[in-house]
Formats: C-alpha cells, sequence, structure tokens
C-alpha cells in the first residue's frame, strides 16, 4: 500500500467528501471465542450440573415470563415480562425469581464454550437482601436485573457483573409484577480507545420506551457504521439566561460519562507513546440567530466520522486510523416543548485506502534455449572432415564410380566446414 495522507482540521472536510459513500462495511475479522447468539454456559459447582443464563422473555397475549429463554452471547437487548402470584405470602420467599441471589449465586460463567476449567464468577453490585413479607406486602423483590458482561476477542468472557432493582408488592392473591432483564456487551480491547486504555469510544443507547439510557451506551467497534436514536428527558426551563445550561447537559449526554478525547491510530497503541495517539477533532454547533422568541438552539444530532486506512503489504494489510471527528448539528427548540428531545447519533468509517496498481498477470517461468540445437555435432562433424572428404565420396556413388581414388585440395585443411564446399576441388 502507498504511504497514507496526513489529515488534519483544514482538509478533513475535502477527505470525506472525497472518498465518502453510503455502505456499510463487515465487522472486524477478530472472532470472539463464542459466535454471536451462542447461549451463554453457567456451572453449578456444588451438584455438578452445566446450564444456560436465562433472560426471561414474555410469552402470550397476557405477557407472562418464560424462564427457560437462554441469553444469546453479544446480544444485547432489553426484554420484559409479568409475574402473577396466587398466594403472594409463599411466593415471597420460595419464589427464585423475586430473590436476587438467585441471579449470581452458587454459579460460575464459562469463559470459553465448553472449557470447563476456566471460569467467571458474577459479581453482585450492591445486591439487596432476601425478600420478605411485613403487613401484606413482600419486600426486597427484584423488578429489575442488569447482566454487564465483558469479553475479548481472543480469550472468550472475561468478566460479568450484575446488579439490581426492587420494589415492593402488597396484596395477598393475584399479585402481579412487572420485572425488566437487560444484557449489556462491551469488549475489553478496541482499536478506538480513549485517553486511558480502560475508556472507551461509545454513543447513546435506548431504553425499551425510547428513551436514552443514563448508565448503559453502545460501544463503538472498529469498521461499523451504526446510528441510533432516543429521547433525552429535560426539565422546562423557561428563563432565556437557562439556555447554555441545557446546551451544555446535551453536549454531556452526547459524550457520556468518560470523554474521549484522544483515539488510538493502531489497535496495540501503547499509552504512554504520543505518536500512537491523536485528538479528535470536534466541530460544535454554530449558533445563529433565529426569528423565535423564547428558544434556544440545542445539539439534536452527534455524527462521528472515522477516516482511516490500510498501510503495509498486501498479503497482511495493517488497519490505521488517518482521523477522527465529532460533528454536531443543532436545532431550535422552544422552552415549553423541551420536556423530550429527541436525539440521534451517527458512526460512519471511511476508507481511503491509496491502493497499488494491480499486476497484469502472474509472473512465468521463461526457459532459455539454445537457437541451433545441432551445434554440438556440427562441431564434431567439422574435426572428422579434417581427415575425410565426405562431399566426394557422395559425388562418386553418384557417378557409379566403384574404386575411389580421392585427391582434396584445401585452402586450409584445418578449416573445413559444410560452408567450404565451392572451395574444395574433387579429382577422381
Amino acid at each position: 500500500f502507498q504511504q497514507p495522507q496526513d489529515i488534519e482540521e483544514s482538509n478533513f472536510v475535502e477527505f470525506l467528501e472525497k472518498y465518502g459513500r453510503h455502505s456499510f462495511f463487515a465487522p472486524s475479522q477478530v472472532q470472539p471465542s463464542f459466535s454471536a447468539g451462542d447461549p451463554i454456559l453457567i456451572y453449578f459447582d456444588s451438584s455438578s450440573i452445566l446450564s444456560m443464563l436465562r433472560q426471561p422473555v414474555k410469552m402470550g397475549p397476557s405477557g407472562l415470563c418464560a424462564d427457560g429463554n437462554p441469553a444469546g452471547f453479544l446480544d444485547s437487548k432489553s426484554t420484559s415480562c409479568t409475574r402473577i402470584f396466587a398466594h403472594l405470602s409463599k411466593s415471597c420467599v420460595t419464589d427464585p425469581a423475586l430473590d436476587a441471589a438467585s441471579y449470581y449465586r452458587d454459579f460460575t460463567v464459562l469463559k470459553v464454550l465448553f472449557i470447563f476449567h476456566d471460569f467467571v464468577n458474577v459479581t453482585a453490585v450492591s445486591p439487596p437482601g432476601a425478600p420478605y413479607m411485613k403487613d401484606n406486602t413482600c419486600i426486597n423483590v427484584v423488578s429489575e436485573v442488569i447482566y454487564d458482561i465483558e469479553y475479548s476477542g481472543t480469550s472468550g468472557i472475561q468478566s460479568v457483573s450484575v446488579q439490581f432493582k426492587v420494589s415492593n408488592i402488597s396484596g395477598n392473591s393475584r399479585s402481579s409484577l412487572q420485572q425488566h432483564f437487560t444484557m449489556h456487551f462491551w469488549v475489553s480491547m478496541l482499536i478506538l480507545p480513549g485517553i486511558l486504555p480502560i475508556c472507551q469510544m461509545s454513543i447513546l443507547r435506548s431504553e425499551s420506551d425510547g428513551s436514552c439510557s443514563q448508565f448503559l451506551r453502545h460501544t463503538v467497534q472498529f469498521r461499523r457504521n451504526m446510528r441510533t436514536g432516543c429521547k433525552i428527558s429535560l426539565s422546562p426551563i423557561l428563563e432565556d439566561s437557562n439556555c447554555s445550561y441545557m446546551q451544555q447537559k446535551l453536549y454531556e449526554a452526547f459524550q457520556g460519562m468518560n470523554r474521549t478525547g484522544d483515539f488510538a491510530v493502531t489497535g496495540n497503541a501503547h499509552s504512554t507513546q504520543a505518536e500512537e495517539w491523536m485528538t479528535i477533532l470536534i466541530q460544535n454547533c454554530s449558533v445563529q440567530a433565529v426569528n423565535c422568541t423564547s428558544c434556544c438552539v440545542v445539539p439534536v444530532t452527534l455524527e462521528i466520522q472515522i477516516l482511516w486506512t490500510r498501510v503495509g503489504l498486501l498479503s497482511n494489510p495493517q488497519a490505521q486510523i488517518l482521523g477522527a471527528r465529532h460533528f454536531y448539528q443543532c436545532h431550535p427548540f422552544k422552552f415549553l416543548n423541551m420536556s423530550m428531545v429527541p436525539v440521534s447519533t451517527v458512526v460512519t468509517f471511511t476508507d481511503m485506502t491509496d491502493w497499488p496498481e494491480p499486476p497484469r498477470d502472474q509472473p512465468q517461468m521463461h526457459w532459455k534455449l539454445p537457437f541451433d540445437i545441432f551445434f554440438p555435432f556440427k562441431v564434431a562433424l567439422n574435426v572428422e572432415r579434417s581427415y575425410r572428404c565426405v562431399p566426394c565420396a557422395l559425388m562418386s556413388l553418384i557417378c557409379g564410380i566403384q574404386e575411389i581414388n580421392l585427391e582434396v585440395t584445401v585452402t586450409e585443411l584445418q578449416w573445413v566446414s559444410w560452408r567450404d564446399f565451392p572451395n574444395v576441388t574433387c579429382q577422381c
């Protein structure tokens, strides 16, 4: 591959328009130990039972919980279902679906598919206590379960954590509970980390109701174009002086808690090598005057534009990031209509590889042979003619002479050849 060009803020848009196209590239060729969609296996050491991590889903028109649904590897999603209790006082202390401990205790997760000597424990974040009955009310009932699973492309699942939300259920017969289950996967090492190795470029993620999640975000993966949309809830503010505050809140929502200011040029960049990192170009909205009273111009779209190329040998190309830009687009909103602001995030990867000219054909083997393959025989014959006159003998046979008496006169006998026939005189 040819040497890539330098990307700066002045020519970023020029190269983006030159090489950009409406297409989606295949994801990275690095494959995880699991295949996407494979069930996540768990192991109960006390009973030596191999099972699967479950993510309950709703079934039928009533939306009752079906607990047998396996959680799929790399399948980040949220589900919800309803549980109905005929005898709440009994189910409160005996139903494992209501107890937070049943979602992390007494089992481990297999790091790699069907390798039973490498496990990962499930870590509970601030686990609640067991549910119990008090005054006809079941306390500490699990209403939401969120699994956070870290994986590596070469080593499988690295860590699993779970957090809970609990609620209380009142009543005795025909009591119901709405439960929510979320699986979130994130890769432990990407080609686009942030300033620190543990930081990763991420974008907004929507909840089941369409609102933007405050904790979960989609991780940007190399060469995977993405588009997400959700709604951010803001408190209605009537004072014009709070417009800048609302703009700041929306910018922070786009950037996330771990803001990424730098990105790695290659996937194996070292945090101590400054030349292996580049700064992300940020272009905020240009606030222009709008013909609207009580309006605020706020960012509603973030487009992450990443330029990359292939370098090195054609037989072993290496990916390299040339530049990245955060491009914000704004829209004016009235303060009274800003309780829910729809926002979107777009990630595009543009290939700027400068391919060399391909060869016309595969190289062929050329055999080099002498022009006259009879040359060695001619040399031998020339030596023999120094003592005999073969042409004269042939002439004597043609004339019918039975007794041959040849006398050869040669100008230079040692240099006789077939081309010297005119210089040879035969007397019979």
